[in-house]
């Protein structure tokens, strides 16, 4: 007898973007749609962003559903990201999941932020089993497969390497350009400089710490005696060694045959330069995931949310209170 294909609704909300994405069960992904919330100045103000979240919703779903070219009765799975991330957001993006499965009468599925980002880019680069890097604003993570769960090899002890380039390009006075988040504006000033200045190097065993180096760079920036460029580009290759280090002593320890990049930095080509010089080295194969889903979108949660009602994992809707400090290595991942 045939049987229609199954699909997933995914809702991602953890920090400035409000992302919706449906997926079938095979893996194929039918729309992704993104708004992203822009602050006037400074970094994300969670309140102001869950302001941003709750005026999209409505416009990004039905904007979403047009897009797959079906119904939303159609719709077999609500999934929505429950943590890590911010408080205001978080509730956001599970109170219009839980609104949708109520409505619908469909199963409900919390997804974790972090595996997400790891298994849509499974997903999307046919990866097995990899050592992940996943850099962002909010997190910098390295973490591969054993025993049932993703384990976490190294994290920053402080602040993300992505906030870090951030933080350092609003003291820079820099400011996005079209198309081009902060940290993609540095990489550009990065590729014009010439000297290398030293600046603190800290990796404690096989963990980072991002806050002396930030605080160097914006000491340097005060000053004033070396350019703008010289200061991006040390800044730059001291982050990006540093990670590259700690991935590759994962690699290493793990023996696994290949590494995936995700999470908004990944766009960067130099940091992709370094991952890859150091995984031909080791003969492992290195992947970078597409920027449209690397970055926080729909997709990657409704993919996880395919993955995880295969396994039975659903969330009771009393239960699908936001984990805002839900770490990677806490998940079940009983489909590998």
């Amino acid at each position: 007898m045939w049987r229609r294909e199954g699909y997933c609704l995914g809702i991602e909300s953890t920090a400035d973007d409000f992302g919706v994405g449906i997926v079938s069960f095979n893996g194929k992904v039918l729309a992704n749609v993104n708004d992203v919330y822009i602050p006037e100045k400074g970094g994300i103000h969670p309140r102001e962003a869950s302001r941003h979240h709750a005026m999209v919703a409505g416009r990004v779903l039905s904007e979403a559903f047009e897009r797959a070219g079906i119904k939303p009765k159609e719709v077999d799975v609500i999934a929505f990201s429950q943590g890590p991330g911010l408080g205001p957001c978080l509730r956001v993006g599970a109170t219009a999941a839980r609104a949708l499965a109520s409505y619908l009468n469909k199963p409900l599925v919390g997804v974790n932020h972090c595996l997400a980002h790891i298994e849509i880019g499974r997903m999307i680069g046919g990866v097995k089993d990899p050592v992940t890097l996943y850099v962002s604003g909010g997190n910098t993570i390295v973490a591969a497969f054993e025993a049932r769960r993703y384990r976490v090899f190294g994290e920053t002890l402080d602040i993300a390497v992505g906030n870090c380039l951030d933080v350092f390009a609003r003291e820079a006075g820099l400011k996005p350009k079209a198309g081009k988040p902060l940290g993609a504006v540095v990489e550009e000033l990065a590729l014009k400089g010439r000297k290398f200045i030293h600046l603190p190097y800290t990796v404690k065993g096989m963990d980072l710490s991002f806050s002396g180096l930030l605080t160097a760079a914006i000491s340097l920036l005060r000053e004033g005696r070396h350019s703008l460029e010289d200061i991006c580009y040390s800044f730059q290759e001291i982050a990006f060694s540093m990670l590259t280090e700690v991935t590759e002593r994962a690699l290493a320890h793990t023996e696994k045959g290949e590494v995936l990049l995700t999470g908004g930095v990944a766009a960067n080509r130099r940091l992709q330069e370094m991952l890859r010089n150091m995984c031909e080295e080791h003969g492992a194969r290195f992947y970078v995931v597409p920027k449209e889903y690397a970055t926080d979108n729909g997709a990657m949660i409704a993919w996880t949310g395919v993955l995880c009602y295969r396994y039975g994992l659903i969330t009771p809707v009393e239960k699908s209170f936001v984990k805002l400090k839900w770490r990677l290595d806490e998940v079940e991942v009983p489909w590998i």
